[in-house]
């Protein structure tokens, strides 16, 4: 028997704030129970374990960061713009209730040694859409450079996110002049 639609939210809303705010090793999943105020039987007739748990959550922002970030595609009227759309995506997703203080993706990876099956393909899943999106979004601009364009440009997009953690109020405008620089040198 599953979860029924709200109480799963719940649930998610709970790990997702704990998770992303306080660290997953930091977080006991009694808190998540408390937090999204249901029984551990019910958690755990959803998710098992708390590695499952985490990669429900992983699953469901990963999906509402694709939403902001088509959205901030939608918004650019040129093949460029569209690709340095997930700059300004990163800004809207910071802003979004949801949003947190750097990636959840690279914060769990940083977690674990060896993580488990369920977390790695969580995060691969995110690493690889980032990657395929940014080459598909190249390729007009880029031609047959897409895939190394893409490449440079994701690790502008995981340094932009690894500096939020070390200065808070840092904003992304660094990131994407550089990137506009890759972009312009990629071009030519």
């Amino acid at each position: 028997m599953g979860l029924r639609p709200a109480t799963e939210t719940r649930i998610l809303d709970a790990a997702e704030d704990l998770f992303f705010t306080r660290g997953i090793a930091a977080t006991p999943i009694d808190a998540v129970i408390e937090r999204a105020g249901v029984s551990a039987a019910t958690l755990y007739r959803g998710y098992p374990s708390k590695e499952l748990l985490l990669a429900a959550a992983l699953d469901r922002r990963q999906g509402a960061w694709r939403e902001t970030w088509d959205a901030a595609v939608a918004r650019k009227g040129d093949a460029e713009g569209r690709l340095l759309a997930v700059f300004d995506a990163l800004e809207d997703f910071r802003g979004e209730p949801r949003g947190s203080r750097w990636c959840a993706f690279l914060g769990a990876a940083a977690e674990y040694a060896d993580p488990p099956p369920e977390v790695a393909s969580a995060v691969r899943a995110d690493t690889e859409g980032m990657r395929g999106r940014l080459i598909d979004l190249a390729r007009p601009v880029a031609g047959e450079r897409a895939s190394e364009l893409a490449e440079r440009l994701l690790l502008v997009v995981s340094g932009d996110l690894a500096m939020r953690l070390r200065e808070p109020a840092h904003r992304v405008d660094v990131a994407r002049s550089t990137a506009a620089i890759l972009v312009a040198a990629t071009s030519r």
